[in-house]
């Protein structure tokens, strides 16, 4: 079976990092969460509410490549991969398939709001929908899911058939 690599993207509180670990736990697959490869100073920066500039993100989009060919096993990564320069960089890893979860702001800043277990606060969503570039049509291996009222169980389903329609 060819290996794949699925990075689930979208601004802060699309619902990223639950659907992307839940299509992992499903597939078996591993999972990376590219929160995690934010050295602490780009999190205490964001954590203050202050946004990453592009200069801030790319040394973080090379770890997550690096963190999507360190292995031979199929992955997930949630990745927010905003514009398509970001997906761009990405696409160096072989097999890569990128899905971009899009939720209205209001939605977004809701979301973020309710959280208490996440750096982000929801003062930066607004900031990611101002640099945020929807894929196109005719961007490679990537698709688009409205994620407002659409439950996690139910994203799951339609980027599992997704990514085994090849």
């Amino acid at each position: 079976m060819t290996r794949t690599v699925l990075v689930v993207g979208g601004p802060t509180a699309s619902g990223k990092t639950s659907v992307a670990g839940a299509v992992a736990r499903r597939l078996g697959w591993d999972f990376v969460d590219a929160d995690d490869l934010h050295p602490a100073e780009k999190v205490d920066r964001m954590s203050a509410g202050r946004p990453l500039t592009e200069e801030h993100r790319r040394p973080w989009l090379d770890a997550v490549v690096d963190a999507a060919t360190a292995g031979d096993r199929s992955m997930t990564i949630a990745c927010s991969a905003l514009r398509v320069a970001h997906r761009d960089r990405l696409r160096r890893v072989t097999g890569l398939r990128i899905v971009m979860l899009r939720p209205d702001l209001r939605t977004a800043t809701e979301r973020a709001a309710a959280r208490t277990d996440h750096f982000m606060p929801a003062a930066l969503v607004a900031s990611q929908f101002e640099i945020v570039e929807w894929p196109q049509p005719d961007e490679p291996a990537t698709r688009t899911l409205e994620s407002n009222d659409t439950t996690v169980d139910d994203l799951v389903e339609v980027v599992i058939g997704w990514v085994h329609e090849g």
